[in-house]
């Protein structure tokens, strides 16, 4: 048995397929025509464009918009004016378009690579997918096709990229491992969202196992059984059975109400990057979106969205819910994330440094022409606004005073948007969550964001395997934030919702309901799961699991205890 990362749920039982890393060395050499070299690269890249464009497409088929748009994140990549005017820059100088393209790209991988923030680290391996594709494309090596791999295949390789994601065919792939990637890696979400049991970053994996080997992948447990024996193979053909049982049993839950065993109603919405991800919410019969991240709105492009485009971005989403609530993030951005075009520093210590809200009340323009898009879109849906990283009450009331001023102006220009706009905050600070009952009486809502509050509160980054065992929602230390931030919007008659991964977790749910948590915002495809783990508990059972929970002192502890209640 070999552990790695459970990255998608479900049991995979089948030979593998080792996709073996291409070879594309090549010799840096002189050359003596730039001008044909350029054309060359070009018509390499143009190439590389088409073929990811067809790419998309299959992933928008197979998988479905928001992982299509991974694909089309490459193409951006690709034509991206700084990466190809310096690869144009370094074959005049000489250098030869495979050597010049390589530098360029292994520049940025190092950049992104030594990020703080996940998501920019995971930029580094879309670099390094692009860069294979052209290098490739220059060889003139051929692509590997995983098309061609035939039914109870168990993919095998070192990084799975969305390109080789692109020509999987859903029925044949019945599992996949890899060395490397995590749970919020591109690997993981394209895998959830071709519903294929993965475990990811299992050291070694492409040489201990081995080419038409027999295998099981339970990608819930992150476990992988090279050759497993007849017993074995018994235990998890059952387990597979198990598993698409429960997961049929699920879509019992789609289209009711959200509603614990007493009857409590409760809110169920999901989390967004783009405006199309609304698609997704109604598919999985989310009640709304509870966040919606806008920063992707600024990344891969060349310069700030204007304000029709962020107001166009806004709107799709509001009239693709048809009414469900629609809560717009404002701009969490700052010095962990790289965004070329904004000028940003880089900051020694960029969690704690100048993001978010900070960042925005020190840019005006930018701030007002985000919340003028938002409020002209607030006329086309339930429209709610969020401010992040809050941390002391003056920043609620400068953000909000902006608002005003801009309500103001709108009126004046007689543009028709929703003068009562709730305007609430994140609470993911320490800070946040010590005055929560200065902050409820300010804010039309709380939403707790458990990532950075766990993060925060404990003083550990989730990345950094050495401190990894403090980062658990599940710690005494962020219950007890995340049960006064809640009870300090109860009593200010506020709602509170969470959307952090803890508000899928099913060990903290009895927990949520017993503090009082009104909404749930998770991923699209946890709401069925969500509102079943809901439907089990009653306030009253909830209040009883919570109160020795609380009693409790260690997170091993919380954890081991509250596993025996689900």
């Amino acid at each position: 048995m070999i552990k790695g990362t459970a990255a998608s749920d479900g049991i995979g039982i089948g030979k593998i397929l080792l996709l073996e890393e291409t070879v594309l060395e090549f010799t840096p050499h002189a050359v003596d025509d730039p001008a044909s070299e350029i054309k060359r690269f070009h018509s390499a890249v143009n190439t590389l464009v088409e073929e990811t464009t067809r790419d998309a497409a299959a992933l928008r088929e197979t998988a479905g918009e928001k992982e299509a748009l991974i694909m089309e994140g490459h193409i951006s990549l690709l034509n991206d004016p700084a990466l190809k005017g310096e690869t144009e820059n370094l074959i005049k100088a000489g250098q030869c378009a495979e050597e010049a393209y390589s530098s360029m790209c292994d520049m940025f991988i190092g950049i992104f690579s030594s990020m703080d923030d996940e998501m920019m680290r995971q930029r580094a391996a879309d670099v390094r997918d692009i860069k294979a594709g052209l290098l490739r494309i220059l060889l003139g090596v051929k692509q590997t096709k995983v098309s061609d791999a035939p039914k109870g295949t168990v993919l095998l390789t070192k990084e799975l990229t969305p390109s080789v994601t692109a020509g999987i065919k859903k029925g044949n792939i019945v599992g996949i491992i890899t060395e490397t990637g995590g749970k919020t890696s591109h690997s993981a979400i394209l895998a959830r969202a071709l519903e294929i049991p993965a475990v990811l970053s299992v050291p070694n994996a492409t040489s201990v196992l081995k080419n038409d080997q027999a295998v099981i992948v339970d990608g819930s447990a992150g476990v992988v059984i090279p050759d497993p024996s007849f017993d074995e193979l018994n235990e998890y053909t059952e387990k597979r059975e198990k598993f698409l049982r429960d997961k049929a049993e699920l879509e019992k839950f789609r289209g009711l109400k959200t509603k614990g065993a007493d009857g409590a109603e409760y809110e169920l919405v999901c989390n967004i990057g783009k405006p199309s991800d609304a698609e997704k919410v109604i598919e999985f019969d989310g009640e709304g979106v509870g966040l919606f991240r806008t920063e992707f709105l600024f990344m891969d492009r060349s310069s700030v969205p204007t304000e029709e485009e962020q107001f166009a971005a806004y709107q799709k989403a509001a009239l693709i819910l048809k009414g469900k609530p629609l809560i717009i993030r404002t701009l969490d951005i700052g010095g962990d994330k790289e965004i070329p075009y904004m000028g940003l520093e880089k900051e020694e210590n960029p969690f704690m440094g100048f993001r978010a809200i900070r960042y925005c009340l020190k840019n005006r323009e930018l701030f007002r022409t985000q919340l003028r898009a938002i409020l002209r879109a607030s006329a086309f849906g339930d429209i709610r606004i969020m401010f992040p990283l809050i941390t002391c009450v003056e920043e609620l009331r400068e953000g909000k005073a902006i608002i005003e001023e801009l309500k103001k102006e709108l009126t004046l220009l007689g543009i028709t948007f929703n003068k009562e706009i709730p305007v609430g905050i994140m609470v993911e600070t320490a800070a946040a969550a010590t005055i929560a009952d200065v902050l409820a009486k300010e804010s039309a809502f709380f939403s707790i964001g458990t990532n950075d509050l766990t993060g925060y509160t404990m003083s550990c980054d989730r990345g950094n395997s050495n401190v990894a065992y403090l980062y658990s929602a599940l710690q005494p230390a962020v219950l007890r934030m995340i049960e006064r931030t809640i009870r300090c919007g109860v009593e200010a008659g506020i709602p509170v919702g969470m959307c952090g991964e803890a508000a899928a977790n099913p060990k903290l749910i009895p927990l949520l309901i017993s503090f009082g948590l009104t909404e749930f915002s998770v991923s699209a495809p946890s709401v069925l799961r969500v509102r079943k783990y809901i439907a089990k508990w009653s306030k009253a059972e909830a209040d009883r699991v919570a109160k020795k929970a609380m009693s409790l002192t260690t997170e091993q502890e919380v954890s081991s205890y509250l596993a025996t209640e689900i």
